[in-house]
């Protein structure tokens, strides 16, 4: 096994406990056990558990920000709805493949860490500004403008951080039996359908592409 495979077998060991027994409730102990290797191999790589930390944030984050600006590149041509709800289908799809860490995050990165909380903050802000845009155009084309679009962003963002930021309430609340690609098709048709709703008799084509939907 090579040493970037040996990591990233470490990383999601991580990933697993971090999301079942908290943050601090994980030792490196557990992770070296649950990934089937050395204490010291973990400490050579990531230094301590606070580094291993920094480590999946940022690869977690960099990965984020990745396919937001793919997204945004690749849908420059598209209608300005249609974009909206292909960078939409991006998000969710990203978190729902990422499951377990992004409820983790969402519960507990709020730790006694200077590095992560201005990582994080770093990351959140341009996540901020691409959604942000692409959501204010494609409403502000719809020449509504009776529209608060930023009380609307805000309630977008509540949308797309729900699932993941009250996970034992969905869990018990929704019908979790289906598999999580499902789960993620069936979230961002959900929150298209708000989008059109919002759009309804402002001149905006309100079909939604199947393709954006069905990804």
């Amino acid at each position: 096994m090579t040493n970037n495979q040996t990591k990233q077998k470490v990383m999601e060991a991580a990933c697993r406990l971090f999301y079942a027994k908290g943050y601090h409730g994980t030792s490196v102990r557990d992770i070296a056990h649950s990934a089937s290797v050395n204490v010291s191999l973990i400490n050579y790589y990531f230094n301590s558990k606070q580094g291993l930390l920094e480590s999946i944030v940022t690869n977690y984050y960099e990965q984020y920000m990745t396919v937001l600006e793919e997204t945004m590149t690749t849908t420059e041509a598209l209608p300005k709805i249609d974009r909206l709800k292909q960078m939409i289908a991006t998000i969710i799809h990203y978190k729902q493949e990422q499951h377990q860490f992004t409820c983790f995050i969402h519960r507990e990165l709020s730790l006694d860490s200077i590095f992560v909380r201005e990582m994080m903050v770093t990351y959140l802000a341009k996540e901020n500004y691409l959604i942000n845009s692409v959501f204010k155009e494609a409403l502000r084309d719809s020449g509504n403008t009776k529209l608060d679009l930023q009380f609307l962003y805000v309630q977008l963002k509540g949308l797309l951080n729900s699932p993941y930021s009250s996970a034992n309430e969905w869990k018990t609340l929704v019908n979790w039996n289906q598999s999580q690609d499902f789960f993620a098709k069936k979230y961002v048709h959900l929150i298209c359908h708000w989008i059109d709703h919002l759009s309804e008799g402002t001149g905006m084509d309100k079909k939604s592409n199947p393709s954006i939907l069905s990804r």
